[in-house]
């Protein structure tokens, strides 16, 4: 009877460490994702569990992982640490590569440099690698873009990729959402305004900066429509202070005027060349269903509710100008 016990006992023992081993809880919860880095080998992934915390039992996990080949199967990715799951499904949900799909919200953005910088803390791939993308002349001319208004391809919304979605997955797949986006019908109404799909968005990067209430986009973007039509410089404030790279402006001088930039259109006709914020869909539409009307000027209201005069001559803007350099003054805002 001593032998059965025996063996009755050391039966227990191998199923309770054999339990312990892949099926007993050992993510602790106190990390929420654990990442494997393209290229990274086993010994990293050890390296980046330890210094984490994220397992409680992490010779389990390794004992675990040498008897299910990981060493062997890593497959990079963002893995979702759900507290309580065992060694067995953790190691499982690696060598599949079922990882946790990362949701991109691209919107707001001003510039190239901002956006890569976003893209490089939500995905693996530093900033650098995405700029460089942006700025390589011979990929974005295959898609029709140049290293100036390669920045318009991108369209706001929410998106969700695999964390380590290369900087050239990143680009195709944004492309193919370029294409979505750009309907026959909008690319009509960019055709009717004499207007090139990267033009619409760089105006509605003007516009977008402009208005603060979405209903002026569309008389905005008549306005500037009128401006290009004859031939008017478009004298947008936005793209002044865009070209002195100084975003904390409230008050457009004479000094800034003078920055000797392509996109200061106070000094150069024409659209700037490329845009100085990443426009919204409702600016881009606001362009392509633009309102018919025969303003020429802008200015803010004196009462800085953020909503515009306009007017078609220049008597009409000087009183309006006059007023709001007024209302300045009086608030003491000189730049």
């Amino acid at each position: 009877m001593a032998g059965v016990f025996i063996v009755a006992a050391v039966a227990g023992y191998f199923g309770l460490s054999l339990y312990k081993t892949f099926m007993a809880p050992n993510v602790s919860g106190t990390e929420k994702y654990l990442y494997v880095r393209t290229g990274h080998t086993y010994d990293d992934l050890l390296r980046e569990i330890e210094q984490n915390g994220a397992l409680s039992d992490v010779v389990a996990f390794k004992v675990a992982a040498g008897r299910m080949d990981l060493p062997y199967n890593l497959k990079p990715g963002r893995y979702e640490l759900k507290k309580g799951t065992s060694n067995r499904a953790l190691i499982n949900m690696i060598k599949a590569g079922n990882q946790k799909p990362v949701n991109l919200k691209i919107q707001n953005i001003r510039k190239k440099e901002n956006f890569a910088a976003y893209l490089s803390r939500n995905l693996e791939a530093d900033s650098l690698r995405f700029i460089n993308l942006l700025d390589s002349a011979a990929l974005v001319e295959k898609y029709g873009f140049t290293t100036e208004n390669s920045y318009t391809m991108f369209i706001p919304n929410s998106y969700e990729m695999y964390w380590n979605t290369s900087p050239i997955e990143f680009f195709e797949r944004m492309q193919k959402e370029y294409d979505k986006f750009w309907t026959s019908e909008r690319k009509q109404k960019a055709e009717a305004l004499n207007l090139s799909l990267p033009e619409v968005s760089v105006l509605a990067s003007i516009v977008d900066a402009e208005a603060l209430y979405d209903k002026e986009m569309p008389i905005i973007a008549g306005l500037y429509l009128n401006r290009l039509k004859k031939g008017i410089l478009l004298q947008a404030d936005p793209t002044v202070i865009f070209a002195n790279n100084d975003f904390t402006v409230k008050r457009v001088t004479n000094t800034l005027l003078n920055v000797s930039s392509r996109y200061n259109t106070y000094k150069y006709a024409g659209l700037p060349p490329g845009p100085i914020m990443m426009p919204s869909i409702n600016a881009i539409d606001a362009v392509l269903n633009k309102d018919d009307n025969n303003y020429i000027y802008m200015c803010a209201k004196e009462d800085f509710s953020g909503y515009h005069n306009f007017a078609v001559t220049v008597q009409e803007h000087n009183a309006n100008a006059k007023k709001y350099r007024d209302a300045l003054n009086k608030r003491n805002i000189y730049r």
